[in-house]
């Protein structure tokens, strides 16, 4: 069925024209190869935090690297399972900005700890 200029000035759509609303309904579909790059790209990231036992990484750098690797794992996870990278960008501030803060505070807290344990050695120790 095709449509004429005739059917068009009378209002009847096209029946391929009517069917795409109902497709779009069901809403965006992400291509299976994003997300078995991100599986791929998790196995590598957890392949390298084993890594780091393995090569019995010790001291500051090994947590440095666990957090990082920790980090990068969780933001993919995030931002493709759960979809936050198509999502507004209020959205996205709205949901990490109360972690990030809280990461934050906890940096000057242990920062705070150290200068308190410092000052307690110098007058004390």
């Amino acid at each position: 069925m095709t449509a004429t200029t005739d059917d068009m000035t009378h209002g009847h759509v096209p029946v391929a024209q009517a069917a795409q609303p109902a497709a779009q309904a069901h809403g965006q579909q992400h291509p299976i190869k994003l997300y078995l790059l991100v599986w791929v790209l998790l196995f590598v990231l957890s392949a390298c935090s084993y890594l780091v036992d393995y090569f019995d990484v010790q001291g500051y750098l090994r947590w440095f690297l666990i957090v990082v690797f920790m980090l990068l794992k969780a933001g993919l996870i995030v931002a493709v399972f759960m979809h936050m990278a198509w999502e507004r960008l209020a959205l996205v501030v709205a949901i990490l900005m109360p972690p990030m803060a809280v990461l934050v505070l906890m940096a000057m807290m242990a920062w705070e700890g150290e200068y308190t344990k410092y000052l307690r050695e110098f007058f004390f120790g």
